[in-house]
């Protein structure tokens, strides 16, 4: 009953995003949510006068948290503690699955709510608990489409873009009866009516459920507060009504002060849903007698941050605060979609993201670095200012420092293309022996097969500019 299937052994992004680009009404969902999306939040951005300064100030506030993570994080677990909280720390998904499926059962309960959950999706969770006998619901919206159609998220903020409203209703009508509450039988494709019966199956879940999972967007270490910010309000009801809560929250969450809470108050809302500021937001701090939960535990997962911490050019893809505004600008994303990013996170940001915190042993992973243009919308739309393409163009130059017989060759005719162009003569008598030649060239060379496939090849003149310059110099 996981709902999501596993990223392993997905196919490398080349390969997931040519099948992709054949899918007509897979691009025509994209291109209509994604343009929707980013008109309506250039118009919010475009309201604040000061929106760059709040950008800069996002930047500055993630790096010096980034800079002193260690000393914020324990700042946080004292205030944690203090307040009634229990935090547990996983270096990986496997401890903090481990952990999280331990406390489940220490309940008792076999079913779980949750809310914000991409971190728990990252490490593997619902089929943690799955193999544990307990049954994990999604609660947001998308997160429940993608479940209920056995399927996976395309997107950081939309998980279910690549779905359109027929699909949807298809998905509740035949799925939901055997998840709980069925869909009505005379459901249609109206938003109206599609919300409503989410509604009603989920609100079944939420009056039952005596475990809550969360995620969280925001972690303040000054008083030890966790910050959810949602639009449909079920957040509200994961995290308040459950008797035990358990957040699962990556450590780069941090912000240091309410002070620096403000400035990404105002910047995601505008970044993310376009919205002025968000309908729902829930902070707790600990537990409280006579309200919310009377058990809570935070489950601070590194799982791979540490390590892109490490990178000085690759670490400010920590500052991340999952607005998704870079998916939606993406040319490389409107036309390939999430899934062929083999990862939670798509888009450009899980292009950086994702080879940082798993490596790039496998073929996926060290395509990711590539799946891109490097146009710079990404950079331009960025509310914490993180500079994507360089971060790519970083990772691409460790991904080819491994080696493989792409990169070996690529390396051989750069070598090769040196000594001709530091030896005149040697180059002029090729490019004579080129033009001579050239009626003879295959317009598919061997190995040439990444830019070919899409591409022309240029055809080689009759002669080079070398000899026509020697003639025309007069």
């Amino acid at each position: 009953m996981s709902g999501t299937r596993t990223f392993v052994g997905m196919p490398a992004f080349p390969e997931a995003a040519a099948d992709a680009v054949r899918d007509d009404r897979l691009r025509a969902n994209l291109r209509h949510a994604t343009h929707t999306i980013r008109d309506k939040r250039a118009r919010a951005v475009a309201e604040l006068a000061d929106w760059a300064e709040l950008r800069e100030a996002g930047r500055r506030i993630k790096d010096r948290t980034l800079r002193h993570l260690d000393t914020y994080l324990v700042r946080l677990e004292e205030a944690v503690t203090a307040a009634g909280g229990t935090v547990h720390w996983a270096s990986d998904a496997a401890e903090a699955n481990r952990i999280v499926t331990a406390l489940v059962r220490a309940t008792g309960e076999r079913e779980v709510v949750k809310v914000k959950s991409m971190a728990t999706q990252e490490i593997g969770l619902n089929e943690a608990l799955e193999a544990e006998g307990i049954a994990a619901y999604e609660t947001d919206l998308a997160e429940l489409i993608v479940q209920l159609g056995d399927d996976r998220p395309s997107h950081i903020l939309v998980p279910a873009i690549h779905r359109n409203r027929a699909e949807i209703r298809d998905i509740f009508r035949d799925r939901m009866a055997a998840w709980g509450r069925p869909a009505p039988e005379d459901l249609t494709d109206t938003p109206a009516e599609l919300a409503e019966a989410a509604r009603l199956h989920l609100r079944e879940k939420f009056l039952r459920a005596k475990v809550g999972i969360s995620g969280a967007n925001f972690m303040v270490a000054e008083t030890g507060t966790l910050v959810v910010v949602e639009s449909e309000g079920n957040g509200r009801m994961c995290l308040t009504l459950p008797e035990t809560l358990i957040s699962v929250v990556g450590i780069e969450k941090l912000v240091p002060t309410w002070r620096d809470l403000e400035v990404f108050l105002q910047t995601l809302p505008r970044s993310s849903t376009a919205e002025r500021m968000n309908p729902y937001t829930s902070m707790w701090t600990g537990t409280s007698d006579g309200d919310g939960p009377r058990t809570f535990h935070l489950v601070l997962l590194d799982n791979g941050r540490t390590d892109a911490l490490a990178d000085e050019v690759g670490r400010q893809a920590l500052r991340c605060i999952r607005c998704s505004a870079c998916l939606n600008v993406c040319p490389v994303y409107e036309r390939a979609g999430g899934h062929a990013y083999g990862s939670v996170y798509p888009g450009p940001i899980g292009a950086i993201l994702t080879p940082q915190l798993r490596g790039t042993a496998s073929a996926v992973d060290a395509s990711l670095p590539y799946a891109s243009s490097l146009c710079g919308a990404c950079y331009e739309v960025c509310p914490v200012a993180i500079d994507i393409p360089e971060v790519l163009v970083h990772l691409r130059e460790r991904v080819a420092g491994q080696g493989g017989k792409g990169h070996r060759l690529e390396k051989a005719a750069v070598k090769a293309a040196t000594w001709l162009l530091d030896h005149p003569s040697a180059l002029a008598a090729a490019e004579r022996v080129a033009g001579a030649t050239r009626r003879a060239h295959p317009s598919r060379p061997p190995g040439a097969g990444a830019w070919t496939d899409s591409r022309d090849l240029p055809d080689v003149p009759e002669r080079s500019f070398r000899d026509w310059w020697k003639e025309n110099q007069a």
